[in-house]
């Protein structure tokens, strides 16, 4: 973890583009809410092939607006590299200076991936188009992507990353901290030392989480499965337990030395800023 412990601590949030009237009132909403922390950038996802380009780049520029940092997502799947290019001009000409660089998932029903097989080829390929115009987020995996067939592979292909030009890294969401340090320690080992900033997943709907999880290959631990699966429809125990849960891992991690902090919100700001309170940030 020594690479992480000298770094500066930066927490950040991140939304999804909402989809009707309604949503985009519940987001501003809650952006503004969880703006009076002092986070240091806001991202917004990308749906596969652009599909909620314009969103993105509405809700960003909104957040902007406001005089908040916002980052939007760019995945490369699905996607040319001429839409991609013009995606990063629409960027450049709205002033952002910092994207976060995915592959993104393959949509149901297409059967070509794009012409960028990988985050690792965006990164370059932003790299090359735009020089050092933009901050480049990537991701990374503590427990390991689900296309991953083993560690060293992982490793491998988050050097490449880093090697193509990415200034940081959000990891996917964990509740095993010792998968985070392991992880930490793997890449120090192969010479990355770029911030590793851990994603965090509050729990507010176990069906939800499961799902995503089954989904992203983010571990769910036994007892921790059990202790919620038990709740069944009790909400409020979820949230409760949750909250109990994710605060701890938190604190666990900030006290080791991790660079920050960076909530999925799933556009609500009730778990994320009770955690941010307990915490005493």
């Amino acid at each position: 973890m020594q690479s992480q412990q000298k770094l500066p601590r930066a927490f950040s949030f991140e939304f999804f583009p909402p989809k009707s009237p309604e949503g985009k009132l519940r987001l501003r909403e809650t952006w503004r809410q969880l703006g009076q922390l002092g986070p240091k950038f806001f991202s917004v996802t990308f749906g596969a092939g652009g599909s909620t380009r314009e969103g993105t780049l509405e809700t960003v520029v909104e957040i902007r607006g406001a005089g908040f940092e916002a980052a939007p997502h760019l995945s490369c799947i699905a996607s040319s590299r001429d839409d991609i290019r013009t995606q990063l001009e629409r960027y450049r000409s709205s002033g952002i200076r910092h994207i976060v660089a995915l592959r993104g998932d393959m949509p149901s029903g297409l059967a070509s991936s794009g012409e960028l097989r990988y985050a690792s080829e965006l990164v370059q390929f932003v790299r090359e188009a735009t020089g050092d115009w933009f901050q480049i987020e990537v991701a990374c995996y503590p427990e390991y992507h689900p296309q991953t067939r083993n560690a060293e592979d992982e490793i491998k292909n988050f050097k490449r990353k880093v090697a193509a030009g990415a200034n940081s890294a959000i990891t996917q969401y964990f509740y095993n901290a010792d998968a985070y340090f392991r992880f930490v320690d793997a890449c120090e080992a192969a010479g990355v030392d770029i911030p590793i900033v851990p994603g965090i997943m509050p729990i507010g709907n176990f069906s939800q989480l499961a799902r995503f999880s089954d989904a992203c290959g983010a571990e769910i631990p036994r007892w921790l499965r059990m202790r919620l699966e038990g709740f069944r429809d009790d909400t409020a125990s979820i949230r409760a337990f949750g909250l109990d849960v994710v605060t701890r891992l938190c604190d666990d991690l900030l006290r080791a030395g991790a660079p920050g902090l960076h909530f999925y919100t799933l556009n609500q700001a009730g778990l994320t800023s009770t955690i941010w309170q307990r915490l005493g940030l």
